[in-house]
């Protein structure tokens, strides 16, 4: 089964991602910010992760770098899924190895379009 990590500083936005994720059956984890998710993925990678920009501790920008530095750290889709939306944070996040960006809110049919077009399921 493929696996998930859902970085969100949201509990809400976690539980909503996880049931669409788990719908289409990826197992998943989460991690309310990016430190917490990269000892995650220290411990084992996920196929995917869905992560927010804005949280404490760690944020989405410094997570997404630092896991691309790890071994086999280029392997997991990375999906920023955030409310900053206008086109310089996009660029910065595509140029740091996100793979793609979704807007906040979001719904199933987007979440699954995405991954459709990684071809990820």
């Amino acid at each position: 089964m493929k696996t998930c990590l859902i970085v969100d500083d949201s509990r809400v936005i976690r539980k909503v991602a996880r049931q669409i994720l788990e719908a289409i059956g990826y197992a998943c984890e989460e991690a309310d910010n990016g430190q917490t998710a990269l000892e995650a993925c220290k411990a084992k990678l996920p196929d995917l992760v869905l992560l927010d920009w804005n949280m404490p501790v760690m944020n989405g920008l410094d997570f997404l770098q630092a896991i691309r530095q790890m071994p086999g750290g280029d392997t997991p889709n990375v999906i920023f899924c955030t409310t900053e939306n206008d086109l310089a944070h996009i660029q910065e996040a595509l140029g740091a190895g996100a793979n793609e960006y979704i807007m906040k809110p979001f719904d199933a049919d987007i979440i699954r379009g995405k991954l459709e077009q990684l071809g990820i399921i």
